[in-house]
């Protein structure tokens, strides 16, 4: 697959092509400056795809589909999910590398520790319906999901020291979560997800030093994880 500007332009066109029901929108003009500005500032194709996923999502929630979908309709969300990819890998963002230049009004903020909270026990509850991680993980995610619903029923009030111990168990709930999950994938499946986690990084790896590339790279491969079992994020930062 090609990095360039156009031959990335044309897996965008293929991917939307699809999304639309085989109806051919072609990504040229005022679109392929668009999705040309996604390749240059490094958006990962499966990333640009992920919000490609959400746009047409919540299209469909609207009701029937009128119309194919253009490209550039899906322009906000294939961002939104951009920087919440390079925020969850520890990446900077354009925002924070320009911050000296934008106000602080500007920054985008996430949801808040009570709605997280809630986010969570949701997925997590499904994801134990689902079976995805096997009959032996249902007593260690009971145990979570009623940490998760006493932390919830407090979190509004919970606030200094208080806040971020609820803020530390979480990561070491999220931390045992995925750990599970890689259990029950089989190492041929981590395999396969290492891959994908480096090619999704492969734009970053010069600018980056060794380090924080392999820390890059294992919080891409946490997060597939959780894709591929259905697992929520329970770290809140």
């Amino acid at each position: 697959m090609g990095t360039e500007p156009v031959d990335y332009c044309r897996e965008i066109e293929n991917y939307l092509c699809r999304k639309n029901d085989g109806h051919l929108i072609r990504v040229v003009g005022p679109s392929f400056e668009v999705v040309s500005r996604w390749a240059v500032d490094g958006v990962p194709l499966p990333i640009a795809f992920r919000g490609i996923d959400r746009y047409f999502e919540r299209y469909y929630r609207k009701g029937v589909r009128r119309r194919p979908v253009r490209i550039d309709f899906c322009d906000a969300d294939v961002r939104d999910v951009f920087d919440e990819w390079r925020r969850a890998l520890g990446l900077a963002s354009p925002k924070q590398e320009d911050a000296s230049e934008a106000p602080a009004s500007a920054e985008r903020r996430g949801p808040s520790l009570p709605a997280h909270l809630e986010r969570a026990v949701l997925r997590l509850t499904s994801a134990r319906v689902s079976g995805a991680l096997g009959a032996d993980a249902d007593g260690v995610i009971d145990r979570i999901a009623a940490a998760l619903d006493e932390a919830r029923a407090s979190s509004r009030g919970v606030r200094g020291e208080a806040r971020q111990r609820l803020i530390d168990r979480l990561a070491e709930f999220d931390r045992e979560l995925v750990a599970i999950a890689r259990a029950a994938l089989g190492q041929d499946a981590q395999h396969a997800l290492e891959l994908e986690a480096r090619a999704e990084l492969d734009g970053f790896r010069d600018a980056m030093a060794p380090d924080a590339y392999e820390r890059a790279c294992a919080a891409a491969g946490d997060r597939l994880v959780r894709e591929r079992v259905g697992l929520p994020t329970l770290a809140f930062d």
